[in-house]
C-alpha cells in the first residue's frame, strides 16, 4: 500500500478496510484487457487490480492466465471469470487459486458451485449482479461483496441503470445481509462517479472503461485511438454480435461496444441474428486477425465520452480518489439559505 498519499486524498470505507487497500477503487477483470501489468499498476496505486480470466480459456485468443497472474505479483491482486464459461473448465479456477489471489470475481452465472473452493483457498468472493433477483444466490455463496452493474457499462451487461440500481441493492443488502459490501459499476470513470456511487450507498467502485484506456491495459492502440474523442452516443448495446460470432451468451445479457459497420447492418435485426447463430464466426475471426474495426467490437461503455487520453493506471486511480475526496469535502461544507430540506423516503 502506498502510505505517501496525502491524507486529504484518502477515502476510507468498509471496502478499503476489508480488502486492505487505500482507495475504494477496483479494476474490472476485463477479458482480453486486464492483464497482470494493469492489475499490478492499480494495486500499487492503492486500489485493487483484478486480472481478467475472462472465458477461462474457452475462447480463442485469450492471454495465458497464469502468465498474467505472474505479472500481477508481488502486488495484491484478484482474478475474475465469466461464470458460465468457468463451468466448462473448472480446473482453471483451481490453477488460479494456487497463486493465492486475495479475491475471486464471478459474474454472469451461478457462483454457488465454486464458493467452497474459493473459501477454502482463503480468497474473498466478489459476485457481480445485473438484476436484484440475482443477489440471493450470491449471498448463499458467501459473497464478501456484491457488484451492482448498470447497463452503462462496456462489454456484457443487462438493462438496469446504475443510478437507481445501486441504492436499491444497498437497501436490499441493508435488510438481508448488512455485512456484505456493495460496489457500484457502470459508467464510473472519474472522481465524480466515485463520489456519486458512495452517496448512493456503495462502499466503492469497479472501474472498466477508464482503465480499458490506460497505458498498461492489453487494449490494442487502434481501439483506444478510435474511442478517444467520441461521445457516449457512439456506443450501442445489442445481442446481435454474440449471436453472429457464435459465442453462447445467455439471452438476458447484451454487449455494449462502439457502433460500427456490423451494428449498422444488424442492430435493428437482432431476432434474425439470433436465428443465424454463428453465421459470421469465421468471418469475424478473420476480421480480428486483420483488426478490421468495421466488424470487430471496440468494447467500451458510455463513459467513453469522458476519455481524452491513455495515461498510466496509477494516475487514473490517484486522480479519481483525489477528485472524489475534494467533491465530498466540498459537499460537506455546503450551506443553505433557509431550513435544511427534509429527506423524503
Amino acid at each position: 500500500m502506498d502510505t505517501a498519499e496525502p491524507a486529504e486524498y484518502t477515502i476510507t470505507t468498509r471496502l478499503t478496510d476489508r480488502f486492505g487497500i487505500q482507495h475504494p477503487i477496483l479494476c474490472a477483470p476485463m477479458a482480453l484487457v486486464t492483464g497482470g501489468e494493469l492489475a499490478a499498476a492499480v494495486s500499487r496505486a492503492g486500489g485493487l487490480g483484478i486480472v481478467g480470466g475472462g472465458y477461462a480459456g474457452t475462447l480463442g485468443g485469450e492471454p495465458d492466465l497464469e502468465a498474467e497472474i505472474a505479472r500481477a505479483k508481488p502486488a495484491r491482486f484478484g482474478v475474475g471469470f465469466i461464470t458460465w464459461a468457468l463451468e466448462q473448465t473448472p480446473a482453471t479456477l483451481t490453477k488460479a487459486l494456487k497463486h493465492s489471489p486475495s479475491c475471486v470475481f464471478l459474474s454472469f452465472g451461478d457462483p454457488r458451485p465454486f464458493a467452497s473452493e474459493i473459501r477454502e483457498a482463503g480468497a474473498l468472493l466478489i459476485c457481480q449482479v445485473q438484476l436484484l433477483s440475482q443477489i440471493d444466490a450470491a449471498l448463499e455463496a458467501g459473497a464478501a461483496a456484491i457488484v451492482a452493474q448498470g447497463t452503462e457499462a462496456g462489454g456484457h451487461g443487462a438493462a438496469r441503470s446504475t443510478f437507481p440500481f445501486v441504492p436499491e441493492v444497498a437497501d436490499y443488502l441493508k435488510q438481508c445481509s448488512p455485512e456484505t459490501l456493495l460496489i457500484a459499476a457502470g459508467g464510473i470513470a472519474d472522481g465524480r462517479g466515485l463520489a456519486a456511487a458512495l452517496m448512493l450507498g456503495a462502499d466503492g467502485v469497479l472501474v472498466g472503461t477508464r482503465l480499458w484506456a490506460s497505458a498498461e491495459a492489453l487494449t490494442p492502440k487502434t481501439h483506444t485511438d478510435k474511442a478517444i474523442g467520441v461521445t457516449g452516443d457512439a456506443t450501442v448495446r445489442t445481442r446481435a454480435l454474440d449471436a453472429l460470432r457464435g459465442v453462447p451468451w445467455p439471452r438476458e445479457y447484451s454487449f455494449r461496444f462502439l457502433k460500427n459497420g456490423l451494428t449498422d447492418q444488424w442492430n435493428e435485426r437482432e431476432p434474425e441474428a439470433l436465428r443465424q447463430f454463428g453465421s459470421l464466426s469465421e468471418e469475424y475471426a478473420q476480421a480480428r486477425v486483420r483488426n478490421d474495426l468495421d466488424m470487430v467490437a471496440v468494447t467500451c461503455g458510455e463513459a467513453v465520452g469522458l476519455l481524452k487520453d491513455r495515461p498510466p493506471a496509477e494516475s487514473i486511480v490517484k486522480s479519481m480518489a483525489a477528485q472524489a475526496a475534494h467533491i465530498l469535502r466540498k459537499g460537506a461544507q455546503l450551506t443553505f439559505n433557509g431550513p435544511v430540506p427534509r429527506a423524503i423516503y
